[in-house]
């Protein structure tokens, strides 16, 4: 074990992987699904990022960590439910970390004990169907509009009229957005455990997305992502996605819990919904395996799918 012990400090994402393969099993026993392995290696993906954010490794990390993940804007939003699973293979993982040799301690253990399972999913926040023409109509090019205003506009438009998810959004080339094709799509390239899918752009955003598309392609940008903070490609940040979209919805007069692009993601999924497409449908325009998002969502709507 020596090797993989090695490796865990030095190349964590290829030990977890490593391990997920070989060792790695659930509550019965039983080795994960190769489904699940994907899903499981981009949670840990995602939590890794938050430990190189702080500046601490798999070997120094503790409970206060695992506390302000839930702050981040990502993960401000999951559902309790969604917690009790990071936090079950944040217990999996340490245990292993301490047979092992590499930790000392598992952080989170007391976390999983304490922890519950919630007997029913929240509500999902969504945009109410006079807000979504609200800032259907904000995402809109507007002369005199500067080079921020008009991709926050785009950026918002993305979400609204594609359904992807923050990353997704983050992650999109150039390249991607087809918004002169015939219907205008976005590709959205295979990650974790989606695979590649083409969505059809809603006709609200393809005006700005065209304008933003347009103006794109004729700046001195590097790199190929279709949304950067500076001309050297920097990405757009969740920090940034959280606040441009807080901003637009402050535009419309509109206020919630979440302020994050999840709302917009979840107001595309109930106005496909309403449109009377059915919830497989809607679920594999998000990428999702399952409809379970698509019927949580459903439940909002009073008149019967």
């Amino acid at each position: 074990m020596a090797h993989v012990d090695t490796l865990w400090l030095t190349n964590p994402s290829l030990a977890y992987a490593d391990w997920q393969v070989r060792e790695a099993a659930g509550a019965d026993r039983r080795p994960f699904a190769a489904r699940s392995i994907i899903q499981h290696q981009a949670m840990f993906a995602h939590f890794r990022r938050h430990l190189l954010a702080a500046d601490v490794t798999l070997a120094s990390f503790g409970a206060d960590h695992i506390d302000t993940f839930w702050q981040t804007p990502d993960a401000r939003g999951y559902s309790t439910a969604t917690r009790m699973r990071y936090l079950k293979l944040l217990d999996r993982l340490c245990r292993h970390l301490v047979a092992s040799g590499v930790r000392k301690t598992n952080p989170a253990e007391k976390l999983v004990r304490e922890g519950r399972w919630p007997e029913g999913e929240p509500v999902p926040i969504y945009l109410p169907v006079e807000a979504d023409a609200r800032l259907q109509g904000w995402v809109q090019p507007h002369d005199g509009d500067d080079l921020a205003m008009l991709r926050g506009r785009a950026i918002v438009a993305l979400f609204l009229g594609t359904g992807v998810t923050a990353a997704e959004g983050r992650a999109a080339r150039h390249e991607d957005l087809q918004s002169g094709a015939t219907p205008p799509y976005l590709r959205v390239p295979a990650h974790g455990a989606r695979d590649v899918r083409t969505v059809h752009l809603d006709p609200f955003a393809v005006p700005i997305l065209a304008a933003w598309s347009s103006r794109r392609a004729g700046l001195p940008m590097a790199g190929d992502l279709l949304f950067s903070l500076t001309s050297a490609g920097t990405p757009v940040t969740d920090m940034s996605l959280g606040k441009i979209v807080r901003a637009a919805l402050e535009g419309i007069a509109f206020e919630a819990e979440d302020m994050s692009p999840r709302i917009l993601r979840n107001t595309y999924c109930r106005r496909h919904l309403l449109a009377g497409r059915s919830r497989d449908e809607v679920s594999k325009r998000l990428g999702l395996a399952s409809t379970r998002t698509c019927d949580r969502i459903a439940a909002t709507i009073e008149a019967p799918l």
